[in-house]
């Protein structure tokens, strides 16, 4: 079965930074799109980011961009995010997720099978 674990949340003060990691196991990952998402307390469950199998393109939401870089080692079955300047409104639980996404929207929650537990991101002011 797949799964999926992330780590390196925490808490930071604003303006800092935090990796957060998503360590895959189960299969081989190469042609699997990546993904993160968040959830923020009372809200919905959004789009971060996600890269392709090869790494080749990324994606970004707008909220995030400039802020964030997404990456991924396929040797090690795991990806990253990078999030610099965090803001407050940064803080929520980080998902990853993982599929085989080839026609389809990548940034679409639906589209990913396979999920982690989560990594909590807390951003003080």
């Amino acid at each position: 079965q797949v799964q999926l674990v992330e780590s390196g949340g925490g808490l930071v003060q604003a303006g800092g930074s935090l990796r957060l990691s998503c360590a895959a196991s189960g299969r081989t990952f190469n042609r699997y799109t990546m993904g993160w998402f968040r959830q923020a307390p009372g809200k919905e469950r959004e789009f971060v980011a996600t890269i392709s199998w090869s790494g080749r393109w990324t994606i970004y939401s707008d909220s995030v961009k400039g802020r964030l870089t997404i990456s991924r080692d396929n040797a090690k079955n795991t990806v990253y995010l990078q999030i610099d300047s965090l803001k407050p409104e940064d803080t929520a639980v980080y998902y990853c997720a993982t599929d085989r996404i080839e026609y389809s929207d990548p940034t679409s929650i639906q589209e990913y099978t396979y999920w982690g537990q989560g990594t909590q991101v807390t951003v003080s002011s």
